[in-house]
């Protein structure tokens, strides 16, 4: 399983969706108790659950790993760890995946400059306050010294998504020897 972990507007999400379009990975659809947004589909963007049927689930052991983010859960199932999936989560996600899977695991980490965050967070129209609530956390959370185990670190600066792309899929590639 390719793991992607960056902070808010890292690249982490356009460099999945290459990966999907370009390369023959499969998104893994995670499962969440938040409300779906507009636009959103069930068993797409995730498998929406409600608390107590998200909880009963993690008692019977079907979740590899779970994490909770603003009062929601959200969690990958065991049935859908393989080599031709691509995952993004958070340190925590990714160090559960590490101790559930160890081989079957790569986890890159995206690291990319808080100024370049800033503006395509500002390009894509987020609130200016959300913007620097977001920044003060990520840069608390995502450090690479949280995580357990760490294959690659990918910095996108001013880079060519292209050019990550293939860079994260040749590195995959080459050590799962898929």
């Amino acid at each position: 399983m390719l793991v992607l972990i960056g902070a808010s507007a890292s690249g982490k999400t356009e460099i999945a969706k290459r990966l999907i379009a370009h390369h023959n990975f499969k998104k893994t659809v995670t499962y969440t108790t938040r409300p779906k947004r507009s636009g959103e589909v069930d068993g797409v963007d995730y498998h929406f659950l409600g608390r107590d049927e998200f909880i009963t689930k993690m008692k019977i052991g079907f979740f590899l790993e779970t994490s909770e983010y603003s009062g929601n859960l959200y969690g990958t199932a065991f049935k859908d760890a393989s080599l031709d999936k691509v995952l993004i989560v958070d340190i925590r996600g990714a160090n559960a995946l590490y101790e559930a899977l160890k081989d079957d695991v790569m986890i890159f980490f995206i690291e990319t400059p808080v100024a370049i965050r800033r503006e395509r967070m500002q390009a894509r129209g987020d609130f200016k306050e959300d913007i620097e609530q977001r920044l003060t956390i990520d840069q608390a959370y995502f450090k690479v010294e949280a995580l357990v185990h760490v294959d690659k670190i990918i910095v996108n600066e001013r880079h060519d998504l292209k050019a990550l792309t293939q860079s994260v899929y040749d590195a995959y590639v080459k050590t799962m020897h898929v």
